[in-house]
C-alpha cells in the first residue's frame, strides 16, 4: 500500500491550497482516512478524518478545511481554505484498516510541506 501526496506549496494568508493523497494498492474504500499535520518541532496532530459513518475535524480547522473523497480515483483531498500562518506544517495522508478510525495508522504518506505567509 502506497499513499502520495500532493498539493502543498506556499501561501498568503487567507489563501487556498488542496492537498492530494492517492492511494495505490489498497482497494478499501470503507477503510478510514485522515490528514494530519506536524509543525517543525512539535508532534503531529490530527487535522481531519474521514469514516464512511462521521467526519471528523480538529476545532482549529472546523469550517476551513473540507475532507473528501474520490473513490473512483481512489484519492483523498483536503480544500483547505482561509489560511493562517498557524496552519504552516507537514501534511501526511493515513490510512486506517477499519471504518472506525481506531488504533494505529496503518500507513503514512511521505509528506507534503504547507507554509503560510502573514
Amino acid at each position: 500500500v502506497q499513499l502520495v501526496e500532493s498539493g502543498g506549496g506556499s501561501a498568503q494568508a487567507g489563501g487556498s491550497l488542496r492537498l492530494s493523497c492517492e492511494v495505490s494498492g489498497s482497494s478499501c474504500s470503507t477503510c478510514c482516512m485522515g490528514w494530519f499535520r506536524q509543525p517543525s518541532g512539535e508532534e503531529r496532530e490530527m487535522v481531519a478524518e474521514r469514516a464512511p459513518n462521521f467526519i471528523l475535524y480538529a476545532d482549529s480547522v472546523k469550517g476551513r478545511f473540507t475532507i473528501s473523497k474520490d473513490n473512483a480515483k481512489n484519492t483523498l483531498y483536503l480544500q483547505m481554505n482561509n489560511l493562517g500562518p498557524e496552519d504552516t506544517a507537514m501534511y501526511y495522508c493515513a490510512l486506517y484498516l477499519n471504518r472506525a478510525c481506531d488504533g494505529q495508522v496503518h500507513r503514512w504518506g511521505q509528506g507534503t510541506q504547507v507554509t503560510v505567509s502573514s
